[in-house]
């Protein structure tokens, strides 16, 4: 049963439980009676053997057990007694010493989210960021349209930078080892990151059947088994590709399924415009939340915050993985926003210590997150598995794939579509809070 709860913080909580010692006892007599039932002690028949030799041969184990099932049970009853929800798993203040036929007594530390009350989220001023689609915008997104769709072509001529080079190793050696590791043919585009810009450098100029040596660190994308050891490595050039341009025109546009250039930049135009609200829109909203933040200082669970950490870190080693394309905003990228539209003169009171910014940062976001499941809650808001299905069809339709393929995603890499049902419920919140949010236009 519950015996105190005491304040340590404001996210921190002292709760003390007692077992009885019938409870525990109880326990122990039912797993006792049910191994007699089934041991085989010779001398006795299945169920007949004193209970005694019983408790001689299994005590220990079924204590161990006991103690194992009945400490979370009674845990959780007084944690639903005390209306306390934990953020993480509770630590027991000192080991403990079981005694049969004692009342077990038991002290955990446990983290819980802070009260946020008293939020002001009304008519919270904001920058207006005035946009527009000029020409020259619509004009780079052609171009990136007319690479998508370049052919490449064999060719007999020096290598070029937008060439693509096949090369064939020849000969490799690992400096410092006398072994002589397996290579294999490699294809790269020239100035593409898997080749650092000087070795690239030694390929144009060069035609096919040429040598090209040079030493390099190769990492894993070149090359796992080889991955952080000083090679030098000969490489024959086996293919020039040209790339071919198609001609940004009429016939251009049709291919892409409008009728003609001028519609297709016409509907260019509408993307862009809607990409630069969007973005204007996430700046505001992180100006929103900042501003919430800055309003009512809280303390946030140590627990939370190592977690944010951890995750940053990750997010950080996999920034320029493809597979990250398929999350919706994350609380990071609202909250990078924000710093990115903070004064030079804030920006300088940052701390330069980059564990002490990682910390500010995670806090940061940790707060910003906890305001928005806060206001969230306030205003009743909910996300269906309707709109679940609307998020996975678009993310899939900007990704080239099926939605079927999308949740087989979240639900490898998450366990479940929580994840991304947050994402969705945090926008709605962030919505809200722009549409409240008071747009101050600039002089």
């Amino acid at each position: 049963m519950l015996k105190t709860v005491e304040d340590i913080s404001t996210t921190k909580k002292r709760l003390k439980i007692e077992i009885a010692s019938d409870t525990i006892e109880s326990e122990i007599k039912d797993s006792l009676e049910k191994v007699r039932q089934r041991a085989k002690i010779p001398g006795f028949r299945p169920g007949k053997a004193p209970l005694s030799l019983i408790e001689k041969r299994f005590g220990k184990e079924i204590e161990a057990e006991v103690l194992e099932k009945v400490i979370p049970e009674k845990y959780n009853a007084a944690l639903r007694e005390a209306s306390l929800s934990p953020v993480g798993m509770p630590e027991l203040e000192e080991k403990f010493e079981f005694k049969r036929n004692t009342p077990l007594n038991l002290s955990f530390i446990i983290e819980v989210l802070p009260k946020i009350e008293n939020l002001d989220y009304e008519n919270i001023k904001v920058r207006d960021i005035p946009f527009s689609v000029e020409e020259t915008d619509i004009d780079k997104t052609l171009t990136r349209l007319q690479n998508q769709k370049a052919v490449f072509e064999a060719a007999d001529k020096e290598a070029e930078m937008d060439d693509l080079v096949t090369f064939e190793f020849t000969d490799c050696e690992i400096v410092g080892e006398e072994t002589t590791p397996a290579v294999k043919e490699l294809v790269s585009k020239i100035g593409n990151e898997i080749f650092p810009q000087d070795i690239m450098n030694k390929v144009i100029g060069k035609k096919k059947g040429d040598i090209i040596e040079f030493t390099t660190v190769l990492n894993e994308v070149q090359s796992k088994e080889l991955a952080g050891k000083t090679v030098n490595i000969k490489v024959k050039i086996s293919e020039i590709k040209r790339k071919n341009l198609p001609t940004v025109d009429d016939e251009f546009a049709k291919d892409l399924g409008f009728e003609n250039i001028a519609a297709l930049r016409e509907k260019l135009k509408e993307k862009i415009l809607d990409s630069k609200k969007s973005h204007v829109q996430k700046i505001q909203k992180a100006e929103i939340i900042n501003r919430i933040i800055e309003a009512g200082d809280f303390e946030i669970p140590e627990t939370l915050l190592k977690r944010e950490i951890e995750a940053l870190i990750m997010e950080k080693s996999i920034s320029e993985s493809k597979d990250d394309a398929i999350y919706t905003d994350t609380m990071t990228e609202i909250m990078e926003k924000a710093e990115s539209s903070e004064s030079t003169e804030e920006k300088k009171e940052e701390t330069e210590d980059p564990e002490a910014k990682l910390k500010q940062k995670a806090t940061k976001n940790v707060q910003a997150s906890l305001i928005i499941d806060a206001i969230g809650k306030k205003e009743g808001i909910t996300v269906s598995d309707n709109e679940v299905d609307e998020q996975i069809s678009l993310i899939a339709k900007r990704l080239s794939a099926t939605p079927e393929v999308v949740r087989n995603f979240y639900m490898y890499k998450e366990g479940s579509m929580d994840s991304l049902r947050h994402s969705i419920f945090e926008e709605k919140v962030l919505d809200v809070l722009l549409s409240r949010a008071v747009i101050e236009k600039g002089e």
